[in-house]
């Protein structure tokens, strides 16, 4: 039998999506995706939220005034912004861009209305809904954070149980148990390997 035709076909760079409540556990898991050195490229949100004390400008989020983001959303810099909680959350368009194009998987963190954004705009988007056990246990997570005043937990509680009715949306569902960090991780890793042995695999544009 000839092998002249025979020829593996090279995985293109994957946008992978990393969305859910707020109280899943998005941050958490991404970071340790970065400490297990995953050779991706993690989008950097920037928001005008202030800057929790844990949080380093530039690893975390890109903390900007609001001027500063309604400069970036009139000179056209953003894939997808939206207003939060009160404040605004977007991703950088050139920064994936750039990733993409050295053939880097890309990842980002946005919440459950970005990335119905991202699908829209990248259909080729891989989109993963990070979740827990239940709702009581959301619920507990977001208490104990102890980042919002009782006005600003009753939302954030009352936004993450209608999120929670968008997995229907995502290719895959991640539960992000708690003391099970890893197993969450190992997951995620599971799924972007598995989608990098498709046979059929699209581009990405943006």
């Amino acid at each position: 039998m000839s092998d002249t035709n025979f020829q593996i076909l090279q995985p293109q760079p994957l946008l992978i999506v990393i969305s859910g409540p707020s109280g899943a556990g998005k941050d958490t898991l991404v970071a340790a995706m970065q400490a297990r050195g995953f050779p991706f490229h993690f989008v950097v949100t920037a928001t005008t939220r202030p800057r929790r004390a844990n949080e380093i400008n530039g690893r975390d989020y890109f903390f900007v005034s609001k001027e500063e983001f309604a400069r970036m959303i009139e000179t056209d810099e953003l894939i997808e912004y939206a207003i939060v909680y009160g404040d605004y959350k977007g991703i950088p368009k050139q920064q994936v861009r750039e990733a993409l194009a050295s053939g880097k998987d890309v990842i980002m963190r946005v919440d459950v209305q970005g990335a119905a954004t991202v699908r829209s705009l990248a259909p080729e988007a891989i989109l993963i809904f990070i979740t827990v056990d239940n709702e009581s246990e959301l619920e507990r997570r977001l208490r104990e954070r102890k980042t919002e005043n009782a006005e600003e937990l009753a939302l954030r509680i009352a936004t993450a149980r209608k999120e929670l009715q968008k997995v229907e949306n995502f290719d895959y569902i991640v539960v992000n148990a708690d003391d099970h960090l890893e197993v969450a991780v190992d997951c995620i890793q599971s799924i972007i390997t598995a989608e990098h042995r498709r046979v059929q695999q699209r581009k990405v544009t943006l």
